[in-house]
């Protein structure tokens, strides 16, 4: 298999100890310093890597996330993921896939390795990530046949507007929208927002709001069986919610 997982999310922020600290408040675990300037957390089923901003994108309000996967051998992803149309730059063992290429959103390659260790938290870890993209025809080329995830659901929802792509990979999803009343495919697709897996999402929105973190009260999800909190503070700008509850099987 080419990719085998999502390891980590990268978090370019302006202050990487703020984040460190407001992550540790959001997700219940430890930041650690993983390489000059950077820190890292880690959940169950991902970790999160904050790095600093540089230059005009320090004093942006946008913080950019990206998506880093990992295969067995990065070498052999390079290789193949070239051939596909995914040329990229390797730094420090690792693959930077060009983003004229996947059409702005930060994508990379790691090598597989076991992941470590955590402490328990009623956050498990990512349950999906929202990829916004303004051309669904090449973001399906992009996830599905470039990089080989695996598509579950491709849906239209006209009640509330969009086009949802559903990929699978690892357990968990990459989803990706598009607005039917998009009429600008020449810009850019981003990563738009966090979905956080809770064990109980009572007690997540109860310890969050003691720790001082702004956060809606629980309701019930659009996906039947599930029940959702939105953050609203100290995610660094990136829209995110806690999802409990049941439903959240992957078909």
């Amino acid at each position: 298999m080419l990719i085998t997982r999502l390891d980590h999310l990268t978090l370019t922020v302006p202050d990487v100890a703020a984040a460190a600290s407001d992550y540790a408040l959001l997700l219940g675990q430890t930041p650690r310093t993983q390489a000059l300037h950077e820190m890292r957390l880690d959940c169950e089923n991902i970790g999160l890597v904050l790095q600093p901003a540089e230059g005009e994108r320090a004093a942006g309000s946008a913080v950019p996330v990206g998506l880093m996967f990992a295969a067995d051998d990065v070498a052999a992803a390079a290789h193949r993921l070239g051939r596909r149309g995914l040329a990229g730059e390797m730094r420090s063992g690792v693959l930077h896939v060009d983003q004229a290429a996947t059409r702005g959103v930060e994508i990379g390659v790691v090598a597989e390795a076991p992941r470590a260790a955590v402490t328990a938290s009623d956050i498990v870890g990512l349950d999906h990530v929202v990829v916004r993209t303004h051309d669904a025809e090449r973001a399906v080329a992009l996830y599905g046949g470039r990089l080989g995830l695996d598509l579950r659901l491709d849906r239209v929802r006209r009640e509330i507007g969009v086009r949802q792509m559903f990929f699978l990979l690892g357990g968990l999803v990459v989803e990706v929208v598009q607005s039917l009343k998009d009429i600008a495919p020449a810009e850019d697709d981003s990563v738009w927002g966090l979905a956080w897996r809770s064990r109980d999402i009572e007690a997540s929105r109860a310890r969050v709001a003691a720790a001082g973190i702004s956060v809606s009260e629980v309701k019930d999800g659009r996906k039947a069986g599930t029940r959702v909190a939105t953050v609203k503070s100290h995610t660094g700008g990136v829209p995110t919610l806690l999802i409990g509850g049941e439903g959240l099987e992957r078909a």
